[in-house]
């Protein structure tokens, strides 16, 4: 599965969860991904502005 797609998967799942707020290793385990390729995922997601991070938690932007 491509980044691409595993960021798409990913911002849909923060999007339908109003209020989810994760550390990283909460993403791997909850997506069930290697802590390499979730880095990569939340990267992504970190730059195109869909996600932001407030000290170790992730959560979707306003």
């Amino acid at each position: 599965m491509s980044i691409d797609h595993l960021a798409t998967r990913i911002r849909a799942e923060f999007q339908e969860m109003p209020g989810l707020t994760l550390t990283l290793p909460q993403a791997q385990r909850l997506w069930g991904l290697p802590p390499d390729v979730c880095a990569r995922v939340v990267d992504v997601l970190l730059e195109g502005a869909v996600l932001k991070r407030s000290g170790a938690r992730l959560s979707l932007r306003d």
